[in-house]
């Protein structure tokens, strides 16, 4: 087997991989539900490449991506479901139904029609994919369309942002911080009830707050999640770089001196950006 750049190889790889006895022992033991958390991160992976402006890294994370389509359709395939050429089927109709402007007769419109065309077309599909699933017809929402497959704290700005299209929104970003603090305070309460019910739905409303504060100052909470995140590893990576350097491990150590040592990579990260 030779790499290739043509997309049959990748379908070749995937289908040997997959084979019993011959096949590797790990992919062979995989499913929908197993592999999906993979799917999720390798999203992620792409848009962090994105993020670095790194084109080399997002040339190999759009491949370890589309692997993830592959797998999910050799399974598929293996079921009798479906098989990788329908996947390409499948997202080329939706995308010459959904642009009749470019593929259709509805061309020349203005792009504010376009828009509208496309949501109408949208909910065409919706509704079809409801009866195509069996599910009980409910009233329309203007919340309709906002997945419940995105992460949390982006599915929360999008449907704070449909409301908001209605008048459903703070006037001011002063007003939203008071409501950061006021489920703060609420969270407080729930932690010492020790009610664990309540400080799960304490500490996510606390979330859809600092969610709709960043909306309101134009900040994607889910990267400044991923900005701190980073912040967090580089200072403990510091705190156990010093503590290396005295032949100890941050077991070895204790909160007090972990403390101060953090201090002191926050401060030292705030010297070399001035």
């Amino acid at each position: 087997m030779t790499p290739a750049r043509d997309i049959a190889r990748l379908i070749e790889i995937m289908a040997a991989l997959r084979t019993p006895v011959t096949g590797c022992p790990w992919d062979l033991e995989q499913d929908f539900a197993s592999i999906a958390p993979y799917t999720i991160e390798e999203a992620y992976e792409v848009a962090d490449a994105i993020r670095r402006g790194d084109l080399d890294d997002l040339r190999d994370e759009l491949g370890d991506l589309l692997l993830q389509v592959a797998f999910h359709a050799r399974m598929a395939e293996e079921q009798g479901a479906f098989a990788f050429p329908d996947v390409v089927e499948a997202i080329t109709t939706k995308l010459i139904r959904r642009h009749p402007h470019v593929f259709g007769a509805a061309r020349d419109l203005p792009a504010a029609e376009v828009k509208a065309l496309w949501g109408e077309i949208k909910a065409e599909e919706k509704a079809e994919r409801a009866v195509r699933r069996g599910e009980t017809a409910r009233a329309p929402s203007l919340l309709d369309g906002v997945t419940p497959a995105l992460p949390g704290l982006t599915r929360s700005v999008k449907l704070q942002e449909k409301a908001a299209t209605v008048g459903f929104d703070w006037d001011n970003v002063g007003l939203v911080v008071g409501k950061v603090r006021e489920e703060a305070d609420e969270v407080a309460e729930a932690v010492a009830s020790g009610d664990r019910d309540a400080m799960e739905d304490e500490i996510g409303d606390l979330l859809c707050a600092v969610a709709n504060l960043a909306r309101h100052a134009g900040i994607d909470p889910e990267a400044a999640v991923r900005r701190s995140n980073a912040k967090f590893e580089r200072r403990f990576r510091a705190i156990e770089a010093a503590l290396a350097a005295q032949g100890r491990t941050p077991a070895d150590s204790d909160l007090d001196e972990m403390d101060a040592l953090w201090n002191a990579a926050k401060a030292a990260e705030r010297k070399a950006a001035e």
